[in-house]
């Protein structure tokens, strides 16, 4: 596995380069913000009637329609929805993408899926952090990075690798390491993990948790604690130094808890279903289903949105979350900024 720092990239590739970043989300604001931040010539392209609009240029970077960004840009970065990018690609990006730019992407869903593609006779590559947006431009700003991926799928110029290790360095990747890969193993690797463990698998074991505690009568501000909130200091554990520090660090009675409950938990029967997830993203399967979503309007999504919001334990946390003032400081996500 290559790891690259600071060291094995040069800023110097991206001067006099037009940086388009097309979307102010979580991930549009950072990579936009970092890249200006480090001294480069940054354009955002959004929606006229977006959301985004006055907040990137509160911000200070120079906004303008998605079609005259991509025009504009030698680098063109798409960071909106992975379900908005089609569309927007064949509509507004792919009339200004001529031969010599190089399209960026921080996650390699519609380019694996075949759901964007691109021209011939540009590079194509993919910077992704392994982070939120928010976490990226905090650590950023704090003088620090997150570590990032590296891909090229389309080589034209003999340098896609080069410029994109460049554009990594402007946004912080390499201040932490960046790692090389693929756009499937990286589409494939996000998906899974991000369904079995950090979002679906987390979620609903913190969901269970709660609910378990609750109808069995115990407080719902104890249940709250004990399965949502404690969470965050076992993770920080585990982030510092791996499974071993966090049961190095918590007693002896936790850790043995840890070795007889978790197999009950986690089953043979779990890692099969888990098993079928990956197969199912690597079929392809997954992203099909997500893809006839989004053309069907998000109906379960939406409903799932709306039902999650409701569920006791956000209720409750949201009461709790008051009274620790420290939450709130210096947050990573303000939904009224970014």
């Amino acid at each position: 596995m290559k790891v690259y720092y600071d060291s094995d990239a040069d800023l110097n590739l991206l001067k006099g380069k037009k940086m388009a970043i097309i979307g102010f989300g979580s991930q549009g604001h950072a990579h936009a913000l970092n890249l200006k931040d480090s001294g480069l010539d940054v354009v955002v392209g959004l929606r006229k009637e977006g959301t985004s609009w006055k907040k990137a240029e509160k911000a200070g970077v120079k906004v303008v329609s998605t079609a005259e960004a991509a025009k504009m840009g030698d680098i063109i970065t798409i960071l909106i929805q992975d379900d908005r990018q089609p569309e927007t690609f064949e509509k507004d990006i792919l009339p200004g993408l001529k031969k010599g730019k190089l399209l960026m992407f921080a996650h390699g869903f519609n380019i694996h899926y075949n759901q964007i593609i691109p021209p011939k006779d540009v590079d194509v590559a993919m910077v992704a952090p392994k982070s939120p947006g928010h976490v990226m431009r905090r650590e950023y700003v704090a003088g620090a990075g997150v570590p990032c991926l590296v891909a090229v799928y389309q080589d034209v110029s003999g340098k896609a690798k080069e410029i994109a290790l460049a554009y990594a360095k402007g946004v912080g990747g390499t201040r932490a390491g960046v790692i090389e890969t693929t756009f499937k193993e990286e589409t494939e690797t996000d998906l899974f993990g991000e369904q079995v463990v950090l979002c679906g698998g987390v979620t609903h074991l913190i969901a269970a948790g709660f609910e378990i505690l609750t109808e069995a009568g115990y407080a719902p501000e104890m249940a709250y604690f004990e399965c949502l909130n404690e969470l965050k200091l076992i993770v920080d554990l585990i982030y510092e130094g791996g499974l071993s520090t966090m049961r190095y660090s918590v007693s002896d009675t936790a850790e043995y808890g840890d070795y007889t409950a978790g197999p009950k938990i986690i089953t043979e029967e779990s890692k099969q279903v888990m098993r079928q997830i990956l197969k199912d993203v690597q079929s392809g399967e997954w992203a099909r289903q997500w893809i006839l979503e989004n053309k069907a309007g998000r109906p379960y999504f939406t409903a799932m949105r709306r039902r999650w919001s409701e569920h006791p334990v956000e209720q409750v946390g949201e009461k709790l979350r008051g009274m620790m003032s420290w939450i709130t400081k210096d947050r990573a996500v303000d939904r009224e900024k970014n």
